[in-house]
């Protein structure tokens, strides 16, 4: 077992004032190691990192394609989004055509982490209602999963069909039987593995091919949709959204909680699984943009990246103090 290792610097003038460190890995199409950081074996949570993989069931049961979802719905399923307008308008939209209302979500009602949503809200006196959680998106896809499968309300429950079948294709794609799972902030079961497991996930949706299966072409139609539509994925000023736009080639690329950034390289048939130790973002974002970087998929001088990658530190003058900076072994 290894240890955690270096992999962001946080630097103030001349000394280097705190590091993150954490564990990385990447995986080809076989699923093996083609290089690694910390412990690949390390037990993780993906948290929301892993909502493609919880989106394969909507595909393969049929649901998305009876209920006609679009590929920004699809995006929208895999997302962590702001609550700006596009996407709670998306989502309405989606419940009316389920026939279903906000009472129907289980996720819980959440501040829009979009200002101007957020100003509209207190300006009118109102409170956040369930479509404004980030994982509404998710929510309604399983909402529509189980509305396909004549499935009881209580969807987030461990043992009801739909958590089931999440679980049966995370335990496929990772490769792992999951020794068990804790409860998200969404109230669903977030599902236990290992981050070469989750890097070997990833690895499967960047190798898939379309027409190959049920869930290869599934596995396809989400890194689409997360691609084409990155606004979608989570949404203005936000890092996944953001590094997405920047690559110079396909990548599908989504954060969990806790530090836990995710990356679907389907031109070089590669899957990344990043946690950092302490659970800040900061480490990373820092860190999966310079991955990208070091595979040159993404270029370091491009603006979107320098707010992640090498970012300065400015204080309340605007005087530029530090910079957040990979550690050497990224490098």
């Amino acid at each position: 077992m290894s240890h955690a290792v270096p992999m962001v610097e946080i630097w103030r003038g001349p000394l280097m004032e705190s590091v993150h460190t954490g564990h990385a890995v990447i995986c080809d199409a076989s699923g093996g190691i083609v290089e690694s950081w910390g412990d690949p074996q390390l037990q993780i949570l993906p948290r929301s990192a892993s909502k493609m993989i919880q989106a394969l069931p909507l595909l393969e049961s049929g649901a998305a394609e009876t209920f006609g979802l679009k590929p920004q719905q699809l995006a929208l399923a895999c997302s962590s989004h702001n609550a700006a307008a596009i996407h709670t308008n998306l989502v309405s939209e989606w419940l009316g055509n389920l026939t279903l209302c906000d009472d129907d979500f289980r996720c819980g009602p959440r501040m829009p982490k979009d200002q101007t949503a957020e100003w509209e809200l207190i300006r009118s006196h109102k409170n956040p209602c369930q479509m404004h959680n980030v994982c509404s998106g998710k929510h309604s896809g399983f909402l529509t999963l189980a509305k396909h499968l004549g499935a009881g309300p209580e969807y987030v429950e461990p043992d009801h069909p739909v958590q089931r079948a999440c679980l049966e294709a995370y335990e496929s794609v990772t490769g792992e039987d999951s020794p068990g799972h804790a409860i998200d902030g969404c109230s669903a079961p977030n599902f236990i593995t290992t981050l070469h497991g989750m890097a070997r996930a990833m690895a499967f949706f960047a190798s898939a091919r379309d027409g190959a299966d049920a869930r290869q072409s599934a596995a396809v139609r989400l890194w689409q949709a997360m691609v084409a539509h990155p606004e979608y994925v989570a949404g203005e000023d936000r890092s996944c959204t953001d590094l997405m736009r920047a690559c110079k080639e396909p990548v599908a690329l989504k954060t969990g909680a806790e530090a836990i950034f995710i990356a679907i390289i389907p031109g070089r048939k590669l899957g990344i699984a990043i946690k950092i130790s302490d659970g800040n973002d900061r480490g990373s974002e820092c860190a999966i943009a310079a991955i990208l970087v070091k595979l040159g998929v993404i270029d370091a001088d491009h603006p979107l990246v320098q707010k992640y990658m090498n970012a300065p530190i400015t204080n309340y003058r605007g005087i530029t103090t530090g910079m957040i900076k990979p550690a050497a072994a990224l490098l």
